[in-house]
């Protein structure tokens, strides 16, 4: 079990699947909910083929969010914004491996700010380039689809890089967080918690259910649930 995982891992739904014409009624009816953090993409239709919204929108979500704000920046020079977003309410920023040629400045930038650092990287991207680095990360986003769309499918190759990363941060003592975006569903959600996921991001599995909150219930009890039995087995050993 990788020592720094929570005791149950965090929801964190992904407003990119919320209804954009209410987000003020879509933020606030997750306040009582399952959901941990809100999980928010910033998208500049460079570093990914899309465009999602930016730090007005971010600024006016914290307003009514009762949770912490997890942004993930899916853009290029990352950097320039890093303030802004930590003025607009959040509380982790995420950039990408690949958009950051002088990741560790980028990511002590982060710190400086009082944000927690996270880096995500895609699938084609190898855990092992994180080496020098994840003693330094609070997060690690594991991209189990491609970025710059919802809906998409799950990557299956994404368990075997949460298992490897999982052993980077044991090896290197980390105290890194490991999350997954991507295809999160009530499908994969035991396994990726088993490989050593401690955050899971669900967007269209969550909002395009009937009842979002009832859906994040659902999830909250199913790995409830699974931790439970992963300490009784380990008691009985």
């Amino acid at each position: 079990m990788n020592p720094t995982r929570r005791i149950a891992p965090l929801l964190a739904p992904s407003l990119l699947a919320a209804d954009f014409a209410n987000l003020q009624s879509e933020t606030e009816r997750l306040a009582g909910s399952a959901a941990d953090w809100l999980h928010c993409d910033i998208m500049d239709g460079r570093f990914v083929p899309n465009i999602s919204f930016g730090i007005p929108v971010l600024q006016a979500i914290h307003r009514h969010a009762q949770q912490p704000l997890d942004v993930h920046l899916m853009i290029e020079e990352p950097q320039h914004y890093l303030a802004a977003c930590r003025d607009a309410g959040a509380a982790n920023i995420t950039v990408h491996y690949e958009a950051c040629p002088h990741l560790h400045r980028v990511v002590q930038q982060i710190k400086a700010l009082g944000c927690r650092a996270g880096v995500a990287l895609n699938p084609h991207t190898p855990v092992s380039l994180l080496e020098d680095i994840i003693a330094d990360l609070d997060l690690v986003c594991i991209m189990s689809v491609n970025p710059g769309f919802g809906g998409q499918s799950f990557i299956p190759n994404t368990l075997r890089k949460v298992a490897a990363l999982k052993e980077l941060i044991v090896d290197y003592n980390s105290s890194a967080l490991i999350e997954i975006d991507g295809g999160v569903s009530l499908d994969n959600a035991a396994a990726l918690v088993e490989a050593g996921a401690d955050v899971l991001v669900a967007g269209s599995f969550v909002f395009n259910s009937p009842d979002p909150v009832a859906t994040l219930a659902d999830m909250r009890r199913q790995l409830n649930a699974q931790v439970a039995q992963e300490q009784e087995a380990q008691s009985s050993r």
